[in-house]
């Protein structure tokens, strides 16, 4: 019997939360993008500047993210929308393997959506920008391009797990990660985009077809994430984890990760008031 129910015990309302959360992001980011640098920008005749743009590209793009974070998406499902944030998570033993997978699915299904309706609702200006694909930079060797995703993932990553496993500074955390990221395209997208998501780089190429050197978005954000979470582990020492899955947790709202310390309203409704160590349902050995 089991068998034929297991998927209906899968935290599918999460999985829907983050498809629609990086779906925002992509279609409100790239919409930047195409104010600031399409065709006819209208931004480009008030600030000529393309430094000020980047910056304002930044500012939107993170921005449009930590939006989602603060939302009702975000309370629920902790606002990753990106598949590296879910597995440093899952690596730093946040996460069950099997709502791993659910995110990013719904990460990478949502990235595809949010570049579909870009495409729908702006055409040829989508066009104009590349459809907001990420590539490497003109005149940079590709080593320094996948170098430059893995240090800025590893950055972004490691402030995370700073601010969620600080009773003081969790709340700030998504105002922390909208400047970051802000200053992160400012500063290095003329480098290699400023991806640090492979779905926010897959979603463009799958409407554009463009695959060239897409291998470094798929493959360097991971790496700087796991860096990131090995380095949090030495530089803690045990002494200090993580205390929430979410980046802005909200103690009413569910939450499906397990080994965190906030509390959290459960399916049944009661309160956690101590540490919750959720352990895998039976049911999981059937997904192995």
């Amino acid at each position: 019997m089991h068998d034929h129910i297991w998927w209906k015990k899968l935290h599918w309302a999460e999985y829907g939360a983050e498809l629609l959360g990086t779906a925002f992001l992509l279609f409100a980011g790239l919409s930047a993008v195409i104010l600031d640098f399409g065709t006819n920008s209208p931004v480009a005749h008030i600030l000529p500047d393309k430094g000020a743009r980047l910056l304002l590209t930044g500012l939107l793009f993170a921005g449009s993210g930590s939006l989602v974070a603060i939302s009702p998406l975000g309370k629920l499902s902790g606002g990753h929308i990106n598949p590296a944030v879910s597995l440093a998570f899952w690596m730093q033993g946040k996460m069950h393997h099997f709502d791993l997978g659910g995110y990013m699915l719904g990460q990478f299904l949502g990235a595809i959506l949010g570049s579909l309706l870009l495409v729908i609702v702006w055409g040829a200006l989508a066009a104009s920008v590349g459809y907001g694909a990420t590539i490497p930079g003109a005149g940079f060797p590709l080593w320094i391009v996948f170098l430059a995703e893995v240090c800025m993932t590893f950055l972004l990553v490691i402030f995370i797990f700073h601010f969620v496993s600080s009773h003081r500074l969790m709340r700030w955390t998504p105002l922390m990660v909208w400047i970051l990221v802000a200053l992160m395209v400012w500063l290095e997208s003329p480098i290699s985009g400023t991806s640090l998501n492979p779905a926010r780089s897959i979603g463009p190429s799958m409407v554009s077809g463009v695959w060239h050197d897409q291998w470094i978005y798929l493959l360097a954000p991971p790496i700087g994430a796991l860096l990131a979470v090995a380095a949090f582990r030495l530089l803690m020492s045990g002494e200090r984890d993580v205390l929430t899955g979410k980046l802005f947790h909200v103690s009413h709202y569910r939450s499906v990760f397990k080994d965190v310390s906030m509390p959290s309203m459960p399916a049944d409704g009661k309160l956690r008031k101590k540490e919750e160590r959720k352990k895998a349902p039976p049911f999981v050995t059937k997904l192995k």
